[in-house]
């Protein structure tokens, strides 16, 4: 039976195809809510094929596992997917993709775990910087730090809170210092650690896959933009691009000198260029295909069985 490998191929595709494509859109910096998207669904479908080639590659080398797959199944659609004829690869390549899986969970783990030990960590900072005081609340969502550099982050976690140090205060004014807030509350509320951890555990398992080498690369810059688009909807974009440069001009990043967080002066520059967004048509159309691309392999396992009941 072909149709594992051919899922396979589908997947290898969809793998080394999807970034290349991706990275000659010319829409993904004024929509990336919507290159997040997209994303996700290539990454789903390569998953998908995956998956859907270790289930049948199981089915066709064990009788156990075929039973749970095919069970409620008609013995014309059984009959379909010529089951019988369990080749030496069968075995193998559903032991292999397995293991994939196997792998590909304990990159997560892994992942997560040090994100955990991570936010202890700045928990265990913060309460050094900022202890409780007696009488005082402390599921604050708020935590101000004496600091002579203007920063401000939000610290996920069972008790989120918002993080922000005195020379922050002190330079953003008024909606400055609210368009700082909405962003880091745009970064929570779409859960963008979430997405930060499963591109890190993907790309962290296997680096030589371009698709998830490019959806960790491409995840940590759409976030920000996302967020600073959340940002902007509320408090203008003019405003929103102040707060980036007063939070950054100390850090050197508007110079010639690449730095960390040399990203910075692409997104000012983003804010305050006049938003060129795609049409609502077009946005549709681009969610729709995207949604349509993991349902491809999914499609494709099923061809027998409906060729078989048609």
């Amino acid at each position: 039976m072909m149709l594992p490998a051919a899922l396979l191929l589908l997947g290898a595709l969809t793998a080394v195809v999807a970034p290349r494509l991706l990275a000659r859109a010319d829409w993904s910096d004024r929509e990336p809510v919507l290159a997040l998207w997209v994303w996700q669904c290539a990454v789903a479908a390569v998953l998908m094929c995956c998956v859907l080639s270790m289930t049948l590659s199981a089915a066709v080398a064990w009788q156990a596992v075929r039973g749970h797959v095919f069970a409620p199944a008609p013995r014309s659609v059984v009959d379909a997917y010529t089951l019988g004829t369990a080749g030496p690869w069968a075995a193998a390549l559903a032991t292999a993709l397995a293991a994939g899986g196997a792998w590909t969970g304990a990159m997560l783990v892994r992942e997560v775990v040090r994100s955990r030990k991570r936010r202890r960590l700045r928990r265990a900072e913060l309460l050094l910087r900022a202890p409780v005081l007696p009488g005082e609340e402390t599921g604050s969502r708020l935590v101000v730090l004496e600091g002579e550099r203007p920063d401000a982050w939000w610290l996920p976690g069972p008790e989120p809170r918002f993080v922000v140090t005195t020379a922050a205060l002190r330079r953003l004014k008024g909606r400055q210092l609210d368009a700082l807030v909405a962003h880091e509350e745009g970064h929570a509320q779409a859960r963008h650690d979430w997405l930060l951890h499963c591109s890190a555990a993907l790309a962290g398992g296997f680096p030589q896959v371009p698709v998830f080498a490019g959806f960790r690369d491409e995840m940590h810059r759409l976030v920000e933009l996302a967020a600073d688009d959340m940002a902007s909807r509320r408090f203008g974009r003019l405003t929103t691009a102040l707060a980036l440069v007063e939070l950054n001009e100390d850090r050197g990043v508007f110079g010639p000198c690449p730095t960390p967080h040399g990203h910075v002066p692409q997104r000012v520059h983003r804010l305050l260029t006049p938003p060129d967004r795609l049409t609502a048509g077009r946005r549709l159309r681009l969610t729709a295909t995207a949604a349509l691309v993991p349902v491809v392999p999914v499609l494709l396992a099923f061809v027998p069985g409906l060729r078989a009941l048609g």
